[in-house]
C-alpha cells in the first residue's frame, strides 16, 4: 500500500499537534452496555502510539444508522467510558460532532488529551452522495483539529465508504493510514496474491446475494470453499433437496446452480443440519440430513458429521479464510458448528496454516465462544471491506490514502 504510515508521522513528530484520527468504534450494544469491545481494542495501539509520542487526539467514529439526526440510542457515551477506561485516560465525549461544544473542546486539548466527539453519523453531511456537501463538513472537522493537523485513518471497517470522515477529509489534512488499516490491507493483499496451497475459504452467514461477489472472485482461485449458515439452503434446494421452512432465497436458486456447475468441484455443502420448530434459543430440535430437513423443521447450525467432513477439508490446508458463522452462534444449542470449525481452523493453524477470520460475525463468534483471538493468524475488524476487497473492489478510504500521497 503506497500511503504514508504512522511510522511516518511519527517520525515527523506530533508533540503539540493535534490529530484526527477516523476509528470504526461500531461496536454492539444491548442498552448501553456493549457486549462485544473487539473494534475498541483493535484501535488501541494507533492511538497509544500517538498519545506516547506526545499528540493530542481529535477521534472521530459512528455508531449504528441513525439517520443523519441526532439520537441519543445511537450516542457515542458509552462507546467513551470504555475507550477511556482502556486508555487508561479520560476521554471527553463532545456534545456535538462539528458544534460549538466539540469546537471549545477541541481548541482546549494539550499533550496527551483525547476527545471523542459524537456519532458522525448525526450530520447527514457524513453519508451524503453529494461531493459538495461531505466536503464542507470534512473541512469542519479538519478545523477541530487546526492548520498544524493531520489526518490518521485508523477504522477499516469503514474504509469501503466513500464517507467524509474516512474519505473527503484525506483530500483536506495530510493524510497517513494507521497501523489497524495498513496491517489490514497487507493481510488481504496476501489472500488476493499468491497465497500458500491449499488455500481454503470458508463462508456462512445469512444470504447467498451478500457472499455472491466474493463467491464468484474467490472460486476460480481456491482449492476448497466451504459453505454454510443460513445461505448453505439456497445452495442445497438448488441441488433439488427439501430445506423446510429454513432460510431461502428463491430468487438465487438459478445462480446457485449455476455456481454449482461451475465450481462444483471446490464447493462443499453441509451433509446434516441442527433442525428446530421456530427459531428461538430454547426450541426443541434434532440432528437432521441436510438432504432431507422436514417441513415445518428450520435449519439452524451444521450437524456434527458436517463439522468432521469440514475439518478434514481443512486439514490439509495452509491458507484459511474465514466469513461467516455455520449457525446462529447467539443461542448454545446452535452455536456447536460455528465452534466446531471455528476449531478445525485453529487446527490448522497450529500445524503452519496463515488464517485470516474476516470480520464481522465471525469475529464476535470467536469472542462469544471463548476460542481466543490469538489462536487465529489475524482477525480483521471490517467484515464488509474484507469481502470488497477480496472481490477486487476498491476501497475508497483507502485509495484517498493513495491519492493524497
Amino acid at each position: 500500500m503506497a500511503v504514508s504510515t504512522l511510522s511516518d508521522l511519527l517520525e515527523a513528530g506530533v508533540e503539540g499537534r493535534k490529530i484526527l484520527v477516523r476509528c470504526d468504534l461500531n461496536v454492539p450494544l444491548d442498552g448501553t452496555t456493549i457486549t462485544d469491545a473487539g473494534r475498541i481494542t483493535a484501535s488501541l495501539p494507533t492511538l497509544n502510539a500517538l498519545l506516547d509520542a506526545g499528540a493530542a487526539l481529535v477521534i472521530t467514529a459512528h455508531l449504528g444508522r441513525p439517520g443523519g439526526k441526532v439520537d441519543s440510542e445511537y450516542s457515542l457515551a458509552p462507546v467513551a467510558e470504555k475507550l477511556g477506561d482502556e486508555l487508561g485516560r479520560y476521554v471527553q465525549l463532545a456534545g456535538d460532532v462539528v458544534g460549538s461544544d466539540a469546537r471549545e473542546r477541541a481548541n482546549g486539548l494539550t499533550d496527551g488529551d483525547v476527545l471523542l466527539v459524537e456519532n458522525v453519523r448525526f450530520d447527514p453531511r457524513e453519508t451524503s452522495k453529494n461531493e459538495a456537501e461531505r466536503s464542507e463538513f470534512a473541512a469542519e472537522l479538519a478545523k477541530l483539529v487546526g492548520e498544524d493537523g493531520a489526518f490518521v485513518s485508523n477504522g477499516f471497517g469503514v474504509v469501503h465508504r466513500a464517507q467524509a470522515s474516512v474519505y473527503d477529509v484525506a483530500k483536506v489534512l495530510p493524510a497517513y493510514a494507521g497501523d489497524l488499516v495498513q496491517s489490514e490491507v497487507d493481510v488481504l493483499a496476501d489472500l488476493t496474491g499468491d497465497p500458500k496451497r491449499p488455500y481454503a475459504v470458508v463462508l456462512g452467514g445469512s444470504k447467498v446475494s451478500d457472499k455472491l461477489a466474493v463467491i464468484e472472485a474467490l472460486a476460480p482461485k481456491v482449492d476448497t470453499l466451504v459453505i454454510g449458515g443460513g445461505m448453505c439452503f439456497t445452495f442445497l434446494a438448488a441441488q433439488g433437496h427439501s430445506v423446510g421452512s429454513s432460510l431461502l432465497q428463491e430468487e438465487m436458486i438459478d445462480t446457485c446452480k449455476d455456481l454449482l456447475a461451475k465450481f462444483g468441484d471446490v464447493i462443499t455443502l453441509p451433509v446434516d443440519v441442527v433442525a428446530a420448530d421456530s427459531f428461538s434459543a430454547d426450541a426443541p430440535h434434532a440432528t437432521v440430513s441436510a438432504e432431507a430437513i422436514p417441513d415445518g423443521k428450520m435449519g439452524l447450525d451444521i450437524g456434527p458429521d458436517s463439522v468432521a467432513a469440514f475439518a478434514e477439508k481443512l486439514s490439509a490446508a495452509k491458507t484459511v479464510f474465514w466469513n461467516g458463522p455455520m449457525g446462529v452462534f447467539e443461542f448454545e444449542a446452535f452455536s456447536a458448528g460455528t465452534r466446531g470449525v471455528a476449531e478445525a481452523i485453529i487446527t490448522a493453524t497450529k500445524d503452519g496454516a496463515f488464517s485470516v477470520v474476516g470480520g464481522g460475525d465471525s469475529a464476535a463468534a470467536v469472542r462469544t465462544l471463548g476460542l481466543g483471538e490469538e489462536n487465529f493468524s489475524h482477525i480483521s475488524t471490517g467484515g464488509g471491506a474484507s469481502l470488497e476487497y477480496l472481490e477486487g473492489k476498491e476501497l475508497p478510504g483507502v485509495t484517498a490514502l493513495e491519492r493524497g500521497n
